[in-house]
């Protein structure tokens, strides 16, 4: 058995069984990998996929088993390559994170850009997608840090570690009748079309509980996945929207009213997460801690001990988080 085999067989699952596709991210040639494949295959007596003439169709129950297997083998070499790096280039390296078009676009920003002057030699890799894409891209070890709100507790391998906290506003056209409005209802809101979240993101969960919880049935007629989406259907008169507060922006919005919903609808909080076999780089550290001070090197490593969620809470129990 090789290391390469196990590579080549973890990266054809995670490339939707296609061989080719695998063999140009690989730099390598496709039948090279299909003679590996066979081999791993020859020597462990199983098959890890199913075939269809020459096509890979599925995975096997054994074949599972073993990419499970052999993605924890591939992350502990990676990170025995990165105690090196650590020891030999300090501050050179990588670091790939996963998460919502919100956190990139309003959360992020003013932490990158001062942690990318300061460590010029880290290429960083930015992946937009859903709460589960994030959660799943760091509980394979496809990146360093998910950021997100939702999905991330469904993934036992990760260590979530929550940053700050934060809620929604209202957001209308200067002339639409809830601008009028003294304190919002629930009431109030229901009586419009709603542009929102696509259920799954930024808390789209906690903003369906809350009208239930009320017995409302909300007039959603569109969702988006995108905040700047959003407020481009509001301008243009399809609803009133309901957003991240953070992703109203005084400059750029000026057209619009953020009418506050806090009070409305219970606070979400962002968590980082990573996979519990990660070796958490000095650099990467730095960047925790640069988006959520109260995670310094000491706390993140406190977090990685925790083994239930109950511990994990008890560690963050007398902090209070930052709002956003």
């Amino acid at each position: 058995m090789k290391l390469q085999q196990l590579r080549y067989i973890w990266e054809v699952a995670h490339h939707g069984l296609n061989v080719s596709q695998t063999a140009q991210s690989l730099y390598t040639s496709q039948p090279g990998i299909s003679k590996q494949i066979r081999l791993l295959e020859d020597e462990l007596g199983v098959e890890i996929f199913t075939r269809s003439g020459k096509h890979l169709t599925n995975i096997t129950p054994a074949g599972k088993m073993i990419l499970e297997t052999a993605g924890e083998i591939l992350l502990k070499v990676d990170s025995i390559k990165q105690v090196a790096m650590e020891f030999n280039e300090k501050n050179k390296g990588s670091l790939s994170i996963a998460t919502t078009h919100t956190q990139a676009r309003y959360a992020l920003p003013d932490v990158i850009q001062p942690f990318m002057e300061r460590y010029p030699d880290v290429a960083l890799h930015m992946h937009q997608g859903s709460p589960m894409q994030i959660s799943e891209m760091a509980a394979t070890g496809s990146v360093d840090f998910a950021i997100a709100t939702e999905a991330l507790e469904l993934f036992s391998d990760l260590i979530m570690m929550p940053c700050y906290s934060w809620n929604r506003s209202i957001v209308v056209k200067k002339n639409h009748p809830l601008a009028q409005v003294g304190e919002l209802s629930l009431e109030h809101i229901a009586q419009y079309p709603i542009v929102t979240y696509v259920f799954g993101f930024t808390g789209r969960s906690t903003l369906d509980d809350a009208f239930k919880e009320k017995n409302l049935t909300p007039k959603v007629v569109f969702t988006a996945t995108d905040a700047d989406v959003i407020k481009t259907y509001v301008r243009l008169g399809l609803g009133i929207g309901i957003i991240a507060t953070m992703a109203y922006q005084d400059e750029t919005d000026e057209d619009l009213v953020a009418l506050d919903a806090s009070h409305l609808f219970e606070s979400n909080v962002t968590s980082i997460g990573f996979r519990k076999s990660t070796y958490i780089r000095g650099y990467m550290y730095d960047f925790i801690e640069d988006f959520a001070p109260h995670l310094t090197r000491d706390m993140v490593d406190k977090a990685g001990r925790c083994k239930t969620k109950k511990e994990m809470d008890e560690l963050f129990k007398d902090i209070e988080l930052p709002r956003f």
